[in-house]
């Protein structure tokens, strides 16, 4: 029942813009703390070409993170082909996102995700920026995959960190802790780590890896120092141990 419910996409489209409303409002209502926002300035205006990381959990506030106003360099979210994606896509354009459907295929059907990572290599190309959460559609919870660097590598485009966290927040029982911001005035934080340069073309299997180990690393500094400036608790990724337990 509840699969048939979030297939209809008049309520697809309903739920996705309330999301979108709620986030707005939320972003509106909370008292922002910017931390290396000069990092990221320059590609709002014209510069283009950059690959903005964000955890899965914590996608809701990613309008905040971005400047959408007059003369904003067009930015496109990867979004899965999920009827919960579909939610999340009507969501992302309400704050302004545009979206690229796809995602890894899943017990041998495909999903869409050659055709978008070829999209976004476009997009990047064409001075366009793109925003993805290296641990979705299904994580495991803040453990980078290893898509966004092989988009950089493919597209010669930084990558860039960004993560926010506030005082008054819900956080649900979900895989990747889901985290909504209230907006009650509250105070909150916004965090840029510095570009992370593009592997080399002919980068090798190790040095890929050890871009997406940075990658990895660098996003859950920020993640975690967003929560203790915000005077929120921190919330972990998924234990190695718990992982290596379900391969």
């Amino acid at each position: 029942m509840r699969k048939q419910l979030l297939g209809n996409p008049a309520l697809q489209f309903l739920l996705g813009r309330a999301m979108g409303l709620y986030f707005l409002l939320a972003g509106a209502a909370t008292r922002w703390r910017r931390i290396n926002q000069a990092a990221v300035e320059p590609f709002w205006r014209g510069k283009g070409g950059l690959i903005l990381c964000i955890w899965h959990g914590r996608f809701t506030m990613g309008h905040k993170l971005w400047y959408f106003g007059p003369g904003a360099t067009k930015l496109k979210m990867l979004i899965s082909r999920s009827r919960e994606g579909e939610i999340a896509a009507h969501a992302a354009r309400t704050v302004g996102a545009e979206v690229i459907r796809g995602s890894p295929a899943k017990r041998g059907a495909r999903k869409g995700g050659v055709e978008a990572m070829r999209e976004m290599a476009r997009w990047l190309g064409e001075g366009g920026v793109i925003c993805m959460t290296p641990d979705g559609p299904r994580g495991p919870r803040m453990r980078a995959s290893l898509g966004p660097v092989q988009l950089a590598k493919l597209a010669g485009a930084p990558l860039m960190c960004m993560a926010w966290s506030a005082k008054q927040r819900i956080v649900l029982k979900s895989w990747d802790r889901f985290m909504l911001a209230l907006p009650f005035f509250g105070p909150g934080v916004l965090i840029w780590s510095d570009p992370i340069p593009a592997p080399s073309a002919n980068a090798s299997a190790a040095e890929m890896e050890a871009a997406r180990a940075l990658l990895e690393s660098e996003l859950n500094r920020i993640t975690a120092q967003a929560d203790r400036l915000a005077g929120a608790e921190v919330i972990a990724p998924e234990p190695l141990a718990a992982m290596e337990s379900a391969t």
